[in-house]
């Protein structure tokens, strides 16, 4: 099924263009910047977004490949905007609540849990709130397809993307407290909507 391109989204992505020309990146890396952007309208993405087109290419043939994407989340999953995805999002199960006072964790870092027992190596993983999230995600030895790391928040945000960096895992991150639901789900529907195009 194809997307149909609101005139919106067309006049948008004019503007940005105008405003800044990113046919430097590569294919895909430009496809997330230009989404990311679009959907925050803040071209200070640009600059501190960190893509590699090898973990994006790796990333999208894992998407085609039909591979489970969890999200930290309600709201990034809400974001995600392709249907037919294995969406996998713990944090409002009971259990995750639980498991969190249990363990002395956030619920997040327990949904991160929960979900890796369901979905095994391999999967997408997409991480937009919560940086507690990313940092469980980066001790388990999850082995990701790829990981969108964007969670926002003045603790722990930066710092948990700089270890996701570091970490050497295949992954789309920015450098800062910035991030959010909305950017993580459209760093990934960037990806959805170059598999629509194929």
């Amino acid at each position: 099924m194809n997307r149909v391109v609101h005139p919106i989204e067309v006049e948008s992505y004019r503007i940005l263009r105008e405003r800044v020309d990113l046919s430097h990146l590569p294919p895909l890396s430009r496809a997330v910047t230009e989404r990311v952007v679009h959907a925050s309208a803040d071209l200070a993405y640009v600059d501190e977004l960190v893509c590699d087109e090898a973990a994006l290419e790796s990333g999208l043939a894992t998407l085609r490949a039909g591979a489970p994407v969890v999200t930290d989340v309600a709201m990034v999953a809400a974001g995600i905007t392709r249907a037919g995805l294995e969406l996998v999002c713990p944090v409002a199960e009971p259990a995750a609540a639980a498991l969190g006072r249990t363990a002395g964790i956030t619920r997040s870092a327990a949904a991160v849990r929960i979900a890796l027992e369901r979905v095994g190596p391999g999967a997408v993983w997409v991480v937009g709130c919560a940086p507690t999230a990313l940092v469980e995600l980066l001790t388990l030895g999850a082995a990701p397809a790829l990981v969108v790391g964007l969670p926002v928040g003045f603790v722990g945000a930066a710092e948990s993307k700089a270890a996701l960096r570091a970490s050497g895992l295949p992954a789309v991150s920015n450098v800062g407290e910035k991030g959010g639901s909305a950017v993580a789900a459209a760093a990934l529907n960037a990806l959805l909507y170059v598999e629509e195009k194929s």
